[in-house]
């Protein structure tokens, strides 16, 4: 005979599990604003990984040759991966993809800020893949210990492709690096444009990030934005040195006391203008996936009559 919980003691089990710091499961009880916070996160990860593919796409048919065409063309297949794994852990929670994505061409779902901005040169290839992958290992090597199991667990394959996509965007620049004074400015004109937007990926300063706070307090971030944007940083300072590349920032520089670097702070305006749908790509993005996701219709339903026949004809011989 099955004994019916309560829900404060449903709640303290929450509770509980949470302070073990062990996993949540999609079948475990869980409080309805954990539920929509993870659905919300996840949702916005899994559209930034599609959307993501956008502007180094728009690279593949221009590539210098076929091997860099094959490795663009791999990546960008990848973050095709990631968005499908983080798609179907939002579905454990109860959305709907097609709903999820009806949201985002609606505008009522966001992606990453770092997708509205053009990539101008094939440097930003590599620039992507340094920073803006770089930037995306620190934010997401931290979920993969997140307390949403299915999270957590499509983190660790997710991190470990980003990890190789950084390694391949740095050896890019480096490449180009060690090539014509022409290549080697168009580097720097690079970092210099993707910098900043980079730093901006980590979400708006802790004393004005609404979520970060709770998101902490369910384990579902361990660490805060401003503490993975002074990792990037520190990362990312001795990674430019190497490459023989300036980073657009006036005011970095080492301070031995706090054995950190210290570091300007990106145009917030900007952030949140490009945040509330105005950036510089940010209606083409979305209408570039909106007239995917409708010119797809039609292999979405041909794959859903597919299935249903198949069912229909195991009924029939059962």
């Amino acid at each position: 005979m099955s004994t019916v919980v309560a829900e404060p003691g449903l709640e303290a089990q929450f509770e509980a599990t949470i302070a073990r710091k062990d996993r949540i499961e999609p079948r475990d009880w869980m409080p309805e604003a954990y539920r929509k916070t993870l659905i919300r996160q996840v949702a916005q990860h899994a559209h930034s990984e599609i959307i993501g593919m956008q502007p180094e796409g728009n690279w593949i048919g221009r590539a210098p040759s076929l091997r860099r065409k094959a490795i663009l063309l791999a990546k960008v297949q990848d973050e095709a991966g990631h968005g499908l794994y983080l798609y179907s852990a939002a579905e454990t929670l109860g959305a709907s993809r097609d709903d999820l994505t009806e949201m985002l061409i609606a505008g009522r779902q966001k992606y990453s800020s770092i997708f509205n901005y053009p990539t101008l040169s094939y440097a930003d290839v590599g620039t992507v893949g340094w920073l803006v992958d770089g930037a995306a290992i620190c934010n997401q090597v931290p979920l993969c210990r997140t307390s949403f199991g299915p999270y957590g667990r499509a983190m660790i394959r997710i991190c470990k492709e980003e990890s190789f996509h950084q390694r391949q965007g740095y050896e890019l620049l480096m490449t180009m690096m060690r090539g014509t004074e022409a290549q080697r400015r168009m580097v720097q004109e690079s970092v210099d444009r993707l910098w900043w937007p980079s730093l901006m990926m980590f979400g708006p300063p802790d004393d004005a990030s609404p979520n970060t706070a709770q998101s902490m307090a369910w384990g579902v971030k361990t660490h805060t934005n401003d503490e993975l944007r002074q990792k990037f940083v520190d990362m990312s300072v001795p990674q430019a040195e190497a490459l023989g590349v300036t980073l657009p920032d006036p005011e970095l520089r080492w301070n031995e006391d706090r054995g950190h670097y210290d570091f300007g702070q990106p145009d917030w305006d900007e952030f949140w203008a490009v945040v509330g749908g105005n950036g510089p790509c940010n209606a083409q993005r979305v209408a570039h996936r909106a007239a995917a996701w409708e010119d797809g219709a039609w292999v979405r339903e041909a794959a859903l009559a597919f299935a249903a026949s198949e069912e229909s004809a195991k009924e029939a011989a059962a």
